[in-house]
């Protein structure tokens, strides 16, 4: 029920689409979404993770998992994250992938919603510690469009990986933008 109400409000009334699939087979990977311009890029994660009925994940900083918000994250594919810890981040993300049988992690490389000249590089390294593909999703807002890319599984050159991602998000506007990668 939830499925075909996402799908009548994304579809019909919003008017946007959706290309390209997750492949069914990829249960754990690294979704990188970009461009990030907009808290509305929340929402459009949420219906577009309704319709196509695959788990995603995030993680987010422990102190939000309590009550009453807690339930709330966790049933949206949330895990918390000790950042008080000295501990590294990559590592204890990548230590998720191993405890999980599912992990489809949403990340936005630019890692914030303000005009960036460069992706910050954890998620590449999160990616490479985990071992698994990274899978490229775009909010083009300018065609109402979520195109979700084939899997891209790493090389062992980071340069020519980030030219790779990089060159497939080129052109695609966000809500503003002005501040699109």
């Amino acid at each position: 029920m939830k499925q075909i109400l996402y799908k009548f409000i994304f579809f019909k009334l919003m008017g946007w689409k959706i290309t390209g699939s997750f492949p069914s087979d990829v249960k754990k990977c690294v979704i990188v979404v970009v461009p990030h311009t907009s808290w509305n890029d929340f929402f459009l994660g949420v219906f577009t993770r309704g319709i196509v009925d695959l788990e995603m994940n995030f993680v987010a900083k422990k102190e939000l998992f309590v009550f009453p918000f807690g339930y709330y994250f966790k049933w949206m594919g949330g895990t918390p994250l000790n950042r008080a810890k000295n501990e590294n981040k990559v590592d204890a993300i990548a230590s998720i992938f191993e405890r999980k049988e599912v992990f489809r992690l949403a990340i936005a490389p630019e890692g914030t919603r303000k005009k960036v000249t460069e992706w910050k590089t954890g998620f590449y390294y999160i990616a490479q510690k985990a071992n698994v593909p990274i899978m490229p999703v775009a909010f083009d807002y300018e065609h109402k469009e979520v195109k979700i890319f084939e899997p891209y599984y790493l090389t062992s050159d980071k340069d020519n990986d980030f030219d790779f991602l990089q060159n497939l998000f080129r052109g695609i506007k966000g809500k503003f933008p002005e501040k699109s990668f």
